[in-house]
């Protein structure tokens, strides 16, 4: 007998946490389960446009972790008829103004940010805001990255266009320093890191944040009668992202590899994800 799509949802979970990479598995914990397919389930069947916020600062440019995600996420989107966008500051926004809809992070302050939020929100009208490893705002309204160093000059503002969305919110974080760990913040407050207050309408957590928009792309897929996993090709996003000057979060090279980890083990994750949609046959969510 086939899993249903709430028994899917939860294998999927576990898959994405099963390396533990950085404690995501005490965030699981404080999680309802079937969190992917009740994010997934706000992007089925969607039309209109899509702002999908990522971009980590690393000393003077971006990591790999993030980017990946949100272009595959972009691309899935718009093969399904969306009209993805997305919002990143610079260096970012200009490394991929050529190539993609960008909506630069401009603002030089929260005030001016909640300014340019409500603005592209109301020009754009999102049926959906999704944050992909994006930092996300501390008790002292800050940011942080994962070894404590205050990156707040470099980082742009996204969390007003999760605050004053008007539409259904999505998160993907794996370190509890993103957006929409504010969700959990005092589950996981015991945790290494600068919490961050910022909430969403549902947060999803992976090893590698990237790998949470596979998650998501394995139930539109499945939706669709289509394996969407099969047209994904990390190692090609991070030698595109590579040459714009990104590097790895954890290591800061300018290498071809997320979190410390080669593009093959993101491989391994979408085979995983393949083999769980693959055994059951699609049909409607629960």
């Amino acid at each position: 007998m086939p899993m249903t799509d709430l028994e899917l949802s939860q294998a999927i979970e576990d898959v994405l946490v099963a390396r533990n990479l950085r404690n995501m598995r005490a965030a699981q914990a404080a999680l309802t389960p079937g969190y992917y397919l009740r994010a997934a389930n706000y992007l089925k069947g969607i039309s209109g446009a899509v702002i999908i916020g990522t971009g980590f600062p690393v000393d003077d440019t971006f990591e790999t972790d993030g980017p990946v995600g949100a272009i595959a996420l972009y691309d899935t989107l718009k093969a399904l008829g969306a009209d993805p966008w997305l919002a990143c500051a610079p260096p970012l926004s200009v490394a991929l103004a050529q190539d993609y809809q960008v909506l630069e992070l401009r603002a030089p302050d929260l005030a001016a940010a909640k300014i340019e939020a409500a603005e592209n929100i109301a020009a754009l009208k999102p049926a959906a805001i999704i944050s992909i490893e994006r930092p996300g705002l501390t008790e002292d309204g800050c940011y942080y990255n994962m070894r404590g160093e205050n990156i707040t000059a470099r980082c742009g503002f996204f969390d007003p266009y999760m605050q004053a969305a008007g539409c259904p919110t999505i998160a993907i974080g794996d370190g509890g320093n993103e957006i929409g760990m504010g969700n959990i913040a005092r589950e996981i407050s015991e945790l290494d890191i600068n919490v961050a207050v910022t909430r969403c309408d549902e947060l999803l957590v992976a090893d590698v944040s990237n790998w949470g928009a596979y998650g998501l792309i394995s139930f539109l897929g499945l939706w669709a009668g289509s394996d969407l996993l099969a047209a994904l090709s990390p190692p090609a996003i991070l030698d595109y992202l590579s040459k714009k000057g990104s590097v790895d979060g954890v290591t800061r090279k300018n290498t071809t590899t997320e979190d410390g980890l080669p593009a093959s083990e993101g491989y391994s994750v979408i085979e995983e994800l393949q083999q769980l949609t693959a055994s059951r046959s699609s049909h409607s969510p629960d």
